[in-house]
């Protein structure tokens, strides 16, 4: 038997997390041999699958519609290629991870140029926040969605699109990453995010922040993780304009345990919100949730977002179980405050921390990626 061809496009960082661990999980039910992998996603991805997986994410991880017109022509030149690949190697299955705003105009090309290639999407869209009218044109063009929120199953069925929940990939992640190591009750930790834009906007935010704590008691310590060494040169940079007395602050790297260590060892934090949310729920830091995004985005998704909350762990709690600091709001004093709740009243950071519990349970068991990767399997046939 020839080896499957599978082609997978993820545009962000922890997309190419869960990518990667997909193809393993591929590899592992096909046998050695038995799959060829080609695509475009992050280094992960990439030692995975090898060359023909190209690594774009540093450039393709931009957030709102200001930041991705700035990038049109790029990504416009990236759309064309990645087709013509298609079309060159006619793979078996393409998988598509996340990233709707490219993903699903590939969906679309891809069905139209090239009808005879399953079209999978794992880690499905949250249309289900902005757009649910997008849904009956998304089962037009897909042949399978593998969701990883449990009420987004009844969602896409509804419309005839064969849907499977598979749980969430970041617990399978998570439970790998569990260290046995005690909350340091002097250590709160910053994290500004994976993109560029949003490190920039957010970073000196939280860096005022620790300096307004720090003035307080100058026992406490904050740090920062990178998710990438260009990442960290410019937090570096945000950090020296902030002019910052002192080494409390300290900005690690993916080597010194990344975001999942500092979730488990510090005693809060403040995070850009995102998949970091979710996790930072799971290990049980309490923490506040911070999103800054272009002005002109954010007037447009407060249009069309028909939801109350912005972070996972309150939508999937259905009310607010951490505080989350929208545009203005997201300040240095908010967050503050915030994070000196945790750290003077206890009874408040074990409500929290209990309601995140909660409301992570309802994310599925570990072997999120071996049941998507059979789901995969059995759509090609």
């Amino acid at each position: 038997m020839s080896a499957k061809k599978i082609y997978l496009i993820s545009g962000e960082v922890s997309g190419d997390t869960h990518g990667a661990e997909l193809m393993h999980a591929i590899e592992s039910e096909l046998g050695q041999g038995g799959v060829s992998f080609y695509g475009a996603g992050g280094p992960a991805m990439r030692e995975a699958g090898g060359e023909s997986v190209r690594d774009w994410v540093e450039k393709s991880a931009v957030m709102g519609l200001v930041e991705v017109l700035k990038h049109y022509a790029w990504f416009k030149k990236q759309f064309r290629s990645m087709l013509a690949e298609l079309r060159e190697i006619r793979p078996d299955a393409l998988v598509l991870i996340d990233y709707p705003g490219y993903n699903l105009r590939m969906a679309r090309a891809v069905r139209e140029a090239l009808p005879g290639i399953k079209i999978i999407y794992y880690v499905s869209p949250q249309v289900w926040a902005w757009n649910k009218g997008r849904i009956p044109k998304m089962a037009a063009v897909l042949d399978k969605m593998l969701c990883i929120l449990p009420f987004e199953k009844p969602l896409y069925e509804d419309s005839g699109l064969s849907t499977t929940f598979v749980g969430h990939p970041i617990v399978d992640e998570l439970e790998e990453n569990k260290i046995d190591v005690a909350r340091d009750l002097h250590l709160i930790g910053l994290f500004p995010g994976s993109r560029e834009r949003e490190i920039s906007k957010l970073f000196p935010v939280m860096l005022e922040a620790a300096r307004r704590l720090h003035n307080e008691d100058e026992n406490l310590r904050f740090e920062a993780p990178a998710a990438t060494e260009k990442l960290g040169e410019l937090m570096h940079k945000l950090m020296g304009k902030a002019k910052l007395r002192g080494d409390y602050v300290k900005i690690t790297s993916r080597e010194d345990g990344g975001n999942h260590k500092l979730m488990q060892k510090a005693r809060c934090g403040v995070i850009a919100s995102g998949t970091a949310t979710l996790e930072a729920a799971w290990y049980g830091l309490p923490y506040c949730l911070v999103y800054k995004i272009a002005l002109p985005t954010y007037l447009l998704g407060k249009v069309l977002v028909k939801i109350d909350h912005i972070g996972l762990v309150n939508i999937l709690a259905g009310k607010t179980v951490v505080d989350e600091f929208i545009q203005g709001d997201a300040d240095p004093l908010h967050i503050k405050e915030a994070l000196e709740k945790f750290i003077k009243d206890g009874d408040h950071t074990e409500k929290v921390q209990r309601e995140m519990a909660e409301a992570v349970s309802q994310l599925g068991e570990p072997g999120c990626h071996m049941r998507a990767a059979k789901e995969v399997i059995s759509t090609i046939g």
